[in-house]
This record gives structure tokens, C-alpha cells and sequence, in this order.
């Protein structure tokens, strides 16, 4: 009981210190620098307090509740933390925590531009936000939260409203967030038309009583609206324009956990509350995590801005995400519940490693902003030399996120692979196919990921400075480097202690209604991770080891052999000219190839700028430039389409204002008689 208590109190601390923070940055927001200070003390001490509340959770399953009805009806604000939203709360508070340390010097560059004191205000209700909405407990409190971190983030997304391009990713996110909403509250009322409550409980209870159309219907509409919000390709659109307008700490946030909370509602829904689901649900979310994991690290290379380029990286992870829920949906529908654990365990644990190596991917991302005040890679170049620390932490990120081990993204796409494979074993001929494309898209992804990354840090980092904002850029604030430290060891830390994370996770995914606490089919122990039936094997620490061995003897036979040779250091042959920027390869060269290959998919178009001396003169040129570019295909051939149809019909019905008082009340008396007759059948 105590404990119950205790875990319960110190996550409403949290709530309470996030609300302080809040407060305080609007109070101290004439001083930029004690709004500042204020918003992030504040955000890590509520970051801290939800730490602590969620492990308790997670290792001593003390779960508690919290249940107040207000005056209004069937509003209640009702809380539960079980070991489901205690993981989401851990990712959530741990990310909120690096991001607030990296936020007291990152937030500097905007003094005397912007207001302070709202941006810790928004930042603050947004961190709120986010941990009510995992740990929310009626449908209609839970979309109360849900706007509430919608709207926050929205304004945190136009904060440097000086840029008409953030404005217009605030509104389009604004939009598109909004049309998610739309589809999420049919969904709550088709259940609420089905079970008689909006509490999570009794809908749980009453699934029984629910009819398949009724489950189908509200697949369907959780998919679209909860998948807006986790950037499922091809409702993503907003996902890279407002990742990339956000301040960095808050992009790091929005791509790191905002996203996940889609996720979490994905299997608060299909596996905690759902009964008896056919397979095609889980079908449809393999093959939406296939295409959204293939079609986000292709766009990815097609991008120069360093933000768009991270922004399309986590549209590939929650693809990659989606193949581990998907093939839990299919085994579990398929009464393969052990194998089901496997597919939750690999879905979980890649959402806790895409928030921690995306996170440390864009701090690395804002501390080259922040000197070189542009996102464009193709005006970076040799900034290892000015910023070796940050470009240390970044090459960490970008093998993690290129899941090369001993970092932790290897072992959660392992993971995932062999979920994948046991689904080629042991399900029906009908059934495969759906995991050999996700096996292979999964493959494919992992090789284009780690291209794109060659690209992105040989582009910011090697060779010579291509502007002369990269020629005198200097190392980050400390706060900085501090937040990217400690996001670069938990990669390796993470991927250390992979087998013994599983076993949690393992604990948190059997503890879904729907898998009933069944036994994994695989085993933690040692430090290893087996599956039992001897499918697959593999150890982090001894790939670790292997790893550092294998390094220590290369440099020991290098020694060895160059131990007479001498060394001499000289300027790189010219040809006759001076080298400069102009001569290396760009990010644009480098994944032209790659485009090529991808052009029916990618559709990339190419503009050729030409200015002459003179008009008449049209044979000698003063200056040419090639533009390339992606045609965004889905705002040309769904969105604009969409748009022009609502115009359309918005003219038609536009007919029926005729601005007579006396035809709006007949109006208003055939639609209450239409309803009589309607309810008397």
C-alpha cells in the first residue's frame, strides 16, 4: 500500500513541478534569462520525479489509479499506471530530462528575439501533456490531454514565428493533428455506443458484448487518427516540415517520444482492450510499417536539410516500430501468444532505442545550427576540426540509428528481424508473404539508414568548410554537450544490457490483456538473449568484447608492421589548383545514384538556372545552376485532389445560405422531425 502511495504521489509531483514551470516562465518572462532558468529546473526536477514514479512501476508493479468525477457529465479525470504506461512514462520522462539539460544553454541563442517565457510555459504543458496522455483513463479526460499536448506542441512548432516557412509547418501540423483528432473521437463513440462508458475498464470489461463490425470500424479509425499523430506514411505530411520549424530540444522531444504516444494507443487499444481480432489487422499494420520504414529512409536521402533528413528517419522507425506490433497482432490473433510477446518486446524496445538515439541525433543537429545558423548540409564541411565533441556524439547516433553494434538500435532490429522470421516459419503460405516483405524492407532499410548517415556526417563533418560560417564555427555550450553524453552512453549502455532490458519488457508486454502473461519463446539470461528453440542467439557483451579485441589487435599488427616506417605529412596534390569546398562531393552528389535508381518512386525533378551577360549573348553564360528536387506526391495526388473536392462540395452547400431567418427554421424543424422518426424506429 505504501508503496502504491508513494508511486502515485510522486507522479502527480511531477505533474505539479511541470505546472510550476510553467507558471514560472510566464511570471520571470520580462528576464529571458530566469524564464529560462525557470522552464528548464523546473522540466528536469518533473522529468526526475517521473523517472522514479515510472520505475517503481515497472520493477516493483506497483500500479495505481486515480479517479475524481467532476460536475459535468461523463467527464471524469481518471488516471491508471500500469506497467504498459509506466514504460511510455520512463522514455518520456528520460528524454524530457536530457532535452531540459540541453535546453538551459540551446534556448540562449533566442534571447532578446523571441519570448522566453512562453516557450517554457508551452514546453512545460507539453511535457504535461504527454504524461497524461499515457497514463489517461477516460476516453473523453484522455482527449482533453491529447488536445492539450497537441496545442502546446503546435505553438512551440511556430515559436520562431519570424519565419513564415515555421508558420506554415505549425498550421499544416494544426490541421492534419486536428483531422487525426476527428477520427480518434468517432472511434471513442462508437465504443461508447457499444459499451455504455468512456472509462478504459469497463470498455475492457464489455468487449465481449461488442460486435466484429464494431471492432473493424473502430480499427480503421484508431489507425488513421492515432497514425497521424505517429507519422504513418501517407498522413505524415506534416511530420518533417514541423519536426524541422520546432526549436531543437523540442524536436528532439516531438520525433523522440511525441510521436510514440500514437503508438501507445495502438496497443492500449488493439491488444489491452480488444477481444478476439481477426488477422488482416495485423496484415495491414506489417505492411503500413513496411512502407513507411522503406519510403521514409528513401526520402530521407533525399534531403539537405538536417532536420527534414531526421524528421523522415523517424517516419522509417515508427515503420520499423510497426513491423514488431504487426507480427504480435498476427501471432496473437493466430493463438501464438508466446511469439506475440517476442514482436511487443522488439516493438517496444525500439521505441525506447529510437528516442534516445534520435534525441542525441537532433541535439547534434542543433549544436551545428546554433554556430552555423543555417540547416543546409551542403554549407557545412570540416566541422570536426571546430566541433570534435559534437561531432564524436553525432557519429554515435548515427551508428545506433544505422544499427551497428554494440549500440543499442542493433538489438532491437535483431529482435525484430527474428519476429519476422518465426512468422516465415511457423504461420500460413497466405500469411508469409506479408513477413518476407517486411524482412525484406527491413533489410533494405537498414542499408539505405546507414547510407544516408555516411552521407550526413561526411557532409557536416570531413573535408573542407563550404561557407564561412563553417570555417569559424566553435564547439556548443556545455549544457549541450552535457545532454549529448548522456543520450551517446545510453546507446551503448542500452545495447549493453540488452538481454536483461528485455526481460522487462517482457514483463510489460505480458502484462497486455491480450497476451495474458505468456511465457516468451525466448530467454535472458547471462546477458545473452536466446530464443528456445535454439532458432537464434546472441550476446551484446561478447559482441562487445569481440569488437574491442578485434580493434586492439589491428592497431597492435598496424604497429607492428609500420614500426619502421616513417611519416611524412604533406599539401595533397592539386593538379595546379586551389583546393576549396567547391571540389568535394556534396550530400546532393551523393545520393543521386540513389535517387536514380528509386526515380519511380521518388519522382525527382531537376531546374536548370542559367543567367547570361547580355541578352543577346545566349552562347556565353554568366552563371548556371542545376536545382534538384522531389516531387511530393501525395500532397499533388491526395491532399490538393482532397482540397478540391471539399471546395467543390463547400460551393454546392454554400447554396442552401440563402440569409432568410424563416428557411433556417425550417431547417432546424425537418431535422428534429427526421430525428423523431429515426428514433421511433
Amino acid at each position: 500500500m505504501l508503496t502504491t502511495i508513494s508511486s502515485s504521489t510522486i507522479f502527480f509531483i511531477s505533474l505539479l513541478l511541470f505546472g510550476i514551470g510553467a507558471v514560472g516562465s510566464l511570471v520571470l518572462a520580462k528576464s529571458d534569462k530566469w524564464a529560462n532558468v525557470a522552464g528548464s529546473v523546473f522540466a528536469v526536477s518533473g522529468s526526475i520525479s517521473g523517472l522514479v514514479s515510472s520505475l517503481s512501476v515497472l520493477i516493483k508493479n506497483s500500479v495505481f489509479s486515480f479517479n475524481f468525477d467532476l460536475l459535468a457529465p461523463l467527464l471524469s479525470v481518471s488516471f491508471r499506471v500500469d506497467r504498459l504506461s509506466a514504460f511510455f512514462i520512463f522514455v518520456i520522462s528520460l528524454i524530457a530530462l536530457v532535452a531540459s539539460i540541453y535546453s538551459l544553454g540551446y534556448v540562449k541563442h533566442f534571447y532578446n528575439k523571441y519570448n522566453i517565457g512562453a516557450l517554457g510555459f508551452f514546453y512545460n504543458l507539453f511535457l504535461a501533456g504527454m504524461l497524461m496522455v499515457v497514463s489517461a483513463h477516460n476516453a473523453i479526460f484522455f482527449l482533453v490531454v491529447w488536445e492539450t499536448m497537441s496545442l502546446a506542441s503546435f505553438f512551440l512548432v511556430i515559436f520562431e514565428n519570424k519565419e513564415k516557412s515555421n508558420l506554415r509547418a505549425g498550421y499544416l501540423y494544426f490541421i492534419m493533428t486536428h483531422i487525426g483528432t476527428a477520427f480518434i473521437i468517432m472511434a471513442f463513440l462508437l465504443l461508447y455506443r457499444s459499451t455504455g462508458s468512456f472509462d478504459f475498464t469497463v470498455i475492457k470489461n464489455s468487449m465481449g458484448e461488442v460486435s466484429l463490425l464494431v471492432k473493424n470500424l473502430v480499427f480503421v479509425l484508431a489507425l488513421i487518427g492515432f497514425g497521424t499523430k505517429a507519422g504513418i506514411i501517407p498522413v505524415h505530411i506534416w511530420l518533417p516540415r514541423a519536426h524541422s520549424a520546432a526549436p531543437t530540444h523540442v524536436s528532439a522531444l516531438m520525433s523522440g517520444v511525441m510521436i510514440k504516444t500514437g503508438i501507445y494507443m495502438f496497443i492500449r487499444i488493439f491488444m489491452d482492450m480488444m477481444t478476439g481480432i481477426p488477422v488482416w489487422w495485423g496484415v495491414v499494420v506489417l505492411v503500413i510499417g513496411s512502407v513507411s520504414s522503406l519510403l521514409g529512409v528513401l526520402y530521407a536521402l533525399t534531403e539537405h536539410d538536417i532536420k527534414r533528413l531526421l524528421a523522415y528517419h523517424s517516419i522509417e522507425n515508427i515503420g520499423i516500430i510497426l513491423l514488431g506490433l504487426g507480427s504480435s497482432l498476427v501471432f496473437w490473433a493466430s493463438d501464438m501468444k508466446s511469439l506475440a510477446v517476442l514482436g511487443l518486446v522488439a516493438s517496444l524496445f525500439h521505441t525506447l532505442n529510437h528516442a534516445t538515439f534520435k534525441a542525441l541525433l537532433f541535439m547534434g543537429a542543433g549544436s551545428v545550427i546554433s554556430q552555423t545558423h543555417t540547416r543546409n548540409m551542403e554549407e557545412y564541411g570540416g566541422l570536426i576540426k571546430h566541433m570534435p565533441q559534437t561531432a564524436f556524439f553525432f557519429l554515435v547516433g548515427a551508428m545506433a540509428i544505422s544499427a551497428l553494434p554494440p549500440f543499442n538500435g542493433f538489438f532491437s532490429e535483431w529482435a525484430t528481424f527474428q519476429s519476422l522470421f518465426y512468422g516465415i516459419k511457423s504461420l500460413s503460405v497466405s500469411v508469409q508473404w506479408v513477413f518476407l516483405l517486411g524482412a525484406g524492407s527491413l533489410a533494405f532499410t537498414g542499408g539505405l539508414a546507414a547510407a544516408c548517415f555516411v552521407k550526413a556526417f561526411g557532409a557536416i563533418f570531413l573535408a573542407r568548410p563550404r561557407s564561412e560560417e563553417a570555417k569559424h564555427a566553435k564547439e556548443s555550450a556545455v549544457t549541450l554537450r552535457i545532454a549529448m553524453a548522456i543520450l551517446a552512453a545510453l546507446t551503448l549502455v542500452i545495447g549493453f544490457f540488452a538481454s536483461y532490458i528485455t526481460s522487462v519488457l517482457a514483463t510489460v508486454a505480458s502484462s497486455v490483456r491480450a497476451l495474458g502473461f505468456a511465457e516468451p519463446v525466448f530467454s535472458s539470461a547471462a546477458g545473452a538473449f536466446s530464443l528456445k528453440d535454439g532458432f537464434a542467439t546472441v550476446s551484446m557483451p561478447t559482441i562487445l568484447f569481440s569488437i574491442v579485441a578485434a580493434l586492439v589487435l589491428a592497431w597492435i599488427v598496424l604497429k607492428i608492421i609500420n614500426r619502421q616506417a616513417k611519416i611524412k605529412i604533406e599539401r595533397t596534390w592539386d593538379c595546379g589548383t586551389n583546393l576549396n569546398g567547391r571540389m568535394e562531393i556534396t550530400a546532393t552528389g551523393f545520393s543521386r545514384s540513389i535517387i536514380t535508381v528509386f526515380r519511380g518512386l521518388l519522382k525527382p525533378t531537376k531546374q536548370t538556372d542559367v543567367e547570361y551577360h547580355d541578352a543577346d549573348m545566349r552562347y556565353f553564360a554568366k552563371s548556371s545552376a542545376v536545382h534538384l528536387g522531389i516531387e511530393d506526391i501525395y500532397l499533388n495526388n491526395l491532399y490538393k485532389p482532397l482540397q478540391a473536392l471539399v471546395a467543390r462540395l463547400a460551393a454546392h452547400v454554400r447554396k442552401i445560405q440563402l440569409g432568410n431567418l424563416n428557411v433556417y427554421v425550417l431547417y432546424i424543424f425537418l431535422t428534429l422531425f427526421a430525428l423523431l422518426i429515426l428514433l421511433a424506429f
